[in-house]
């Protein structure tokens, strides 16, 4: 995938190898990780299936919430890139009929441009 090996050098993505040794117990037989971003201590994972995200909660990490969002379940998305008070960008996620969106911050070593664009390839395929 062209899109994916162009932004797996840039700050912030994760190389898949690295994911699915980490989180091996969260695929499917056959799943593949197609690229991931690290955001603070949590992880937005991209499969060929669905988006995992990983929420590492407390202030020990112990307690982790993996989320698992199949493509066809992402009825739209939003970006909001940061500002110049405002350092953080913002990526929103809407699924099935929800009205409130699922709602992550991003600090700068994610491109949210290239977030955007893995979260586009994979919903509008």
């Amino acid at each position: 995938m062209g899109l994916l090996s162009s932004i797996l050098g840039n700050a912030g993505v994760v190389a898949p190898d690295r994911l699915e040794s980490d989180f091996a117990q969260l695929l499917s037989a056959g799943e593949k990780i197609a690229v991931g971003f690290a955001v603070f201590r949590d992880t937005f994972i991209f499969t060929e299936k669905r988006l995992i995200i990983v929420d590492v909660q407390g202030m020990t990490g112990r307690k982790i919430e993996y989320l698992s969002i199949p493509y066809n379940k992402i009825t739209k998305f939003s970006i909001e890139t940061a500002g110049r008070f405002d350092l953080d960008a913002e990526l929103k996620i809407w699924v099935g009929s929800d009205t409130i969106p699922i709602q992550k911050k991003f600090n700068k070593k994610v491109n949210i441009y290239d977030l955007q664009k893995v979260l586009a390839e994979f919903t509008l395929a």
